[in-house]
């Protein structure tokens, strides 16, 4: 794996993550999208999955009880691993609500290529560009606002299905916005 894949900035030193604010705007313009659009946008943006993992989410996988979702991983390929990563109670039930026929029906039903334009088509409409302006800047985002709130590595290792606690922390080296976030905290 190169440098630049397991640092939170690419090889030119530019974010790969949303940052606090990109994120916020990431969600209000998702809100406007038709329902199960909006609602796959959150379901990436408050979990960190990937977008494969997403489309592969059937209602079976949303605990609604514990307000979680049943993440199968697919980047594990030679073992069947799944992790279960918490939800807001709202999405929780929006998720619930989805009027699939049946427990094992997938949630989403477009493909791979429609979930990333849908995406791009939401951070067009906030106005956020750049490389971190992707499936995986809101994956990378996940990360980054686990290590900003101090949640223990190793949980944002198990919701992320990291193997390995090294890949992870690369959201703990953050810079610009967050870097000032985390100093003023020591004034």
């Amino acid at each position: 794996m190169s440098k630049s894949a397991r640092s939170a900035y690419d090889r030119a030193g530019r974010r790969k993550y949303l940052t606090k604010n990109e994120g916020q705007k990431f969600l209000h313009s998702a809100l406007l999208l038709p329902r199960l659009e909006a609602l796959f946008c959150l379901t990436l943006y408050y979990t960190g999955c990937r977008i494969s993992e997403a489309l592969s989410l059937r209602c079976e996988d949303v605990d609604y009880e514990s307000k979680a979702v049943l993440i199968r991983s697919l980047k594990k390929r030679t073992k069947s691993e799944s992790r279960r990563v918490p939800i807001p109670e709202f999405l929780a039930k929006q998720l619930r609500e989805t009027g699939q026929s049946s427990e094992a029906d997938a949630i989403w039903k477009f493909s791979r290529t429609k979930g990333w334009r849908i995406v791009k088509r939401v951070m067009a409409a906030a106005r956020i560009s750049g490389i971190h302006a992707t499936t995986k800047g809101l994956r990378h985002g996940f990360g980054v606002r686990g290590a900003m709130v101090q949640i223990p590595v190793s949980l944002i290792q198990g919701w992320m299905g990291h193997s390995d606690a090294s890949t992870t922390a690369i959201y703990l080296a953050v810079k610009d916005e967050e870097e000032r976030e985390l100093i003023e905290k020591t004034w």
